[in-house]
Parts: structure tokens; C-alpha cells; sequence
């Protein structure tokens, strides 16, 4: 599979899956964006301190996540995009995409609801068809993770009907990014890092 093409020190820490060869298409087709992606996990730390914050509208860890891609010049990006049926426009509008540069969407679903990836899903599908991208990812968290979430008080935050890896998987294989190349990264505990610790 064409995953054994990312390094190993990413498939050692995080849960990867890929649909419709994601990782060859981005490695030699988008090598920039592949090597900002690499990068990106590579640099991110799950933080006792980013779990046990209070969440608000937005989650320190995808906040940490989306800032380290928008400096290298991604962007968040909504499509306005109409199908014209009889001569009748319809408006077709998808929702924001987290990170966006050249042809590649990512999104990261910490801790929302689970049908945030059916709208991903919907929307990656759409914008593939449509021409407008070309890999969809998607980073989420493991569902193993709930048991340090248990362990550090937390768990009541993160149900079963939220956002993590055994909610997307199943939903990704009956068919809901059509045909759109997909690459999965599942934040694991092999990342966590105990930064409240006093040295």
C-alpha cells in the first residue's frame, strides 16, 4: 500500500488509512503540500495541557494544528458553487474547508459531533467531481484515546458520538467521499505529552 511511502516515525505514531492511492497522488503529484502535511505531524505534541483546557468554540489542538499550516500559506476556503438544471440555477453550497492549498483539503475533527464527517465526506466528494480538489485528509483522533481521556477526568467531554477514528472509518468505506482519494491521520496516545508536569 502506498501509506508504506510515508516515513516511519508517522505511521509508528498515528493510525493511517488511504483510499484510492492518496499518499502516491500527494507524494509525486503535490510534493509541496505532501511535505507540509509530514510536517505538520511530525511537530505536533498531544498535550495533557490542550486536553484538560476547556473547550470552546474551537479546540487548542486544532487551533494549534490550523495555525501551523495557515503559516505555511494554507488557507481556510469556501466554494461557491451552483448546477444549473433547465436553464434554473440551484446554489450547491459547501461548507468551509479547514486547510486548503493547490488541490488539497484537509480537515481536523477533534471532538465534534459525528456528522461532521458525513458533511467532510459529502464535501470532498462534491468538490472532487467538480474538479476543485484532488485529495481529501482528514485528521481525527483514535477512539483508543478515550481511555486516557478517562484516566485524566476528561472522558465525560468525549462521547462515543463524537468525532474519532471508529466513527469515519466505517463511513468512508460505504461510500461517502465517492470516488475522491482520501488520507486518514488517527491521533494516538504514542503522541501525548505530560507538559503540567513540574520538572
Amino acid at each position: 500500500m502506498s501509506i508504506d511511502l510515508l516515513p516511519p516515525h508517522i505511521r509508528d505514531k498515528y493510525e493511517v488509512h488511504e483510499w484510492r492511492h492518496a499518499c502516491a497522488i500527494l507524494k509525486e503529484d503535490f510534493p509541496t503540500e505532501w511535505n507540509d502535511i509530514i510536517s505538520v505531524l511530525t511537530n505536533f505534541t498531544l498535550n495533557k495541557s490542550d486536553i484538560v483546557t476547556a473547550g470552546g468554540r474551537k479546540s487548542p489542538i486544532s487551533t494549534k494544528i490550523d495555525n501551523f499550516l495557515y503559516d505555511l500559506e494554507w488557507e481556510e476556503k469556501s466554494f461557491d458553487t451552483k448546477v444549473m438544471i433547465d436553464g434554473v440555477t440551484h446554489e450547491t453550497p459547501t461548507h468551509k474547508i479547514d486547510c486548503l492549498k493547490n488541490r488539497i483539503a484537509l480537515e481536523i475533527e477533534w471532538n465534534n459531533k459525528d456528522p461532521f464527517f458525513d458533511r467532510d465526506l459529502n464535501n470532498f466528494r462534491l468538490l472532487f467531481d467538480l474538479g476543485a480538489i484532488s485529495v481529501g485528509v482528514i485528521i481525527t483522533r483514535c477512539t483508543e484515546l478515550q481511555m486516557l481521556f478517562n484516566v485524566l477526568g476528561k472522558g465525560s467531554s468525549y462521547g462515543t458520538s463524537t468525532t474519532h477514528m471508529s466513527k469515519l472509518i466505517p463511513r468512508i468505506e460505504g461510500g461517502g467521499g465517492g470516488g475522491c482519494p482520501i488520507l486518514v491521520f488517527g491521533i494516538s496516545d504514542r503522541l501525548y505529552l505530560d507538559d503540567t508536569e513540574v520538572l
